[in-house]
């Protein structure tokens, strides 16, 4: 897929967050379903597979992610059947997070067989899966964070603590599944104000517990992140989903202006008076531009002032963005200079043409660089002086203007006044 540069993601949780929702929200956004698969194959256990299909929540289309059991590993306390204790018959709609993790020493009361797992065996699997190293670090930080809640909620050491339901395959997919889809979006930066819950009780194997329950309060509590209570019933922030916001939100505010470059919808298998959807966007700052330049650099001992002057003047005049020098010792304890040229990646060649024709170096190093600029715009004003050349920098606090030097300097030598009388002048002219 063509990645979209320079971008943050943010997640919306007003219908909850879930592993699930996670990953059908992602995977609209673009993440690849090829490269997804791909994973999931080589996670060392067997009893399912998974389908990404489209399914229609209160009349909007979302993408739905859904891993399917083999009989024999199919976690039923999953059903909301089991969740609210309906006495009616009732169609299974799996929540394939339900995550009230046991610890070692609980007795279970299960014809089923659940496969209980603590996070030595969890991290095992993940390092015998086939994913990038950071894929499988989010993928920890998740496990390790869930570890964290139910071993304060249980009052055991985290080693101790047995996976219940998250432990078994469903959710270990889920896991995996958001880390590669995070990794494959090429996502640095994760923006979620709030996390919205419903009120209420939920049933789980540890009986009637209430909303949120506690491993998700205890992964509240430890990160910081708002919570929301909404005026519904219901689980709506399953343990994993709080965990996964945990370990990868890196910003609680939005941008004051953003502008929105692509809308994912993820799908939830719960049905409550509120739809469960999380809504996940790529957005740009609207008052900052992201682009890419090219940092080079080089070491000098044996240049003039004057040769290192007049290579500065060519690189401007070539294009350089910007031009300095540094002192530096080099070997021998020699002075030297270390030239830093800023450029687009187009003037590369040109800008080591220049430092290679006019400075005695023999090597050049070349560093990528990402970079935020304010959006700028240059404008001609009037003042006492004549019509005069200034920038317009937008930033989160308001306009900024300058006048720019070369028209200062021109009106300067013209009418033979100081530089800072005729600047600002100008300033006041232009607030």
């Amino acid at each position: 897929m063509s990645k979209i540069q320079g971008t943050s993601l943010y997640l919306e949780c007003n219908g909850g967050i879930s592993g699930d929702m996670t990953v059908a929200a992602l995977l609209d956004l673009g993440a690849d379903a090829e490269v997804l698969q791909k994973v999931l194959e080589s996670i060392p256990a067997k009893g399912f597979r998974t389908e990404i299909s489209r399914v229609k929540k209160a009349g909007i289309d979302c993408s739905d992610f859904r891993v399917i059991l083999d009989e024999a590993c199919e976690n039923h306390d999953h059903d909301m059947e089991y969740l609210h204790g309906h006495d009616h018959e009732h169609g299974h709609a799996h929540a394939h997070e339900h995550n009230h993790e046991h610890n070692h020493e609980h007795n279970h009361e299960h014809s089923h067989g659940h496969l209980h797992r603590g996070i030595k065996e969890i991290t095992d699997i993940l390092n015998q899966t086939e994913m990038s190293p950071q894929s499988r670090e989010t993928a920890l930080r998740i496990f390790d964070i869930l570890a964290e809640a139910e071993a304060k909620a249980h009052a055991v050491p985290k080693e101790q603590v047995h996976f219940h339901e998250v432990g078994a395959i469903d959710s270990i997919v889920d896991i995996v599944a958001v880390a590669v889809c995070l990794d494959n979006l090429s996502v640095k930066e994760v923006i979620i104000t709030e996390l919205c819950e419903g009120k209420g009780t939920v049933r789980c194997q540890h009986g009637i517990l209430p909303v949120p329950v506690p491993a998700t309060a205890n992964i509240l509590e430890a990160s910081g992140i708002p919570l929301h209570i909404m005026e519904c019933n219901g689980e709506f922030v399953t343990p994993t989903g709080a965990a996964i916001a945990a370990a990868i939100r890196t910003s609680g505010k939005l941008p004051e202006r953003f502008i929105i470059r692509k809308t994912g919808f993820g799908a939830g298998k719960r049905e409550y008076e509120r739809p469960s959807i999380l809504r996940a966007m790529l957005i740009e700052d609207a008052d900052h531009e992201k682009d890419e330049i090219i940092k080079l650099e080089t070491n000098v001992d044996d240049c003039t002032g004057e040769v290192l002057g007049y290579t500065m003047e060519k690189l401007f005049e070539a294009g350089a963005k910007d031009v300095h020098y540094t002192p530096v010792y080099m070997k021998k304890n020699r002075p030297g200079w270390q030239l830093n040229v800023i450029c687009d990646k187009e003037q590369v060649s040109l800008m080591e043409e220049i430092i290679f024709k006019h400075t005695t170096t023999i090597g050049i190093r070349k560093i990528r660089c990402n970079r935020t600029v304010l959006k700028r715009e240059n404008r001609m004003v009037d003042t006492p002086f004549g019509r005069v050349q200034v920038k317009m920098c937008h930033t989160p606090d308001g306009l900024r203007v300058y006048p720019e030097y070369e028209s200062v300097a021109a009106i300067c030598r013209e009418k033979d006044l100081s530089f800072s009388e005729v600047y600002h002048k100008i300033e006041e002219c232009i607030k």
